[in-house]
């Protein structure tokens, strides 16, 4: 298991950036993609977060939303056994 992980933050651009990132880089792929439901905060059936590999690497692209823009910034989610 990978013990840290990055999260990409975007306004709503999360799944259109995963996919543009895996279309450039060898051995990628996008692993999941959840999707909000009736109670949003998001439109219904828009991403939520895109799991994605990038040669072996993880990542997540989060459409954090109007609330929280896109930056430079980065963050982590480290794993833990507890």
């Amino acid at each position: 298991m990978q013990k840290i992980t990055p999260f990409l933050w975007y306004d709503d651009k999360a799944e259109e950036a995963a996919n543009f990132y895996v279309s450039i880089f060898k051995n990628s792929k996008v692993v999941s993609v959840a999707r909000y439901g009736e109670a949003g905060p998001g439109p219904k059936g828009s991403a939520m977060t895109v799991a994605f590999e990038l040669d072996g690497q993880k990542f997540v692209a989060l459409n954090g939303g109007p609330h929280f823009k896109f930056t430079e910034a980065v963050s982590f989610v480290v794993n833990c056994a507890s």
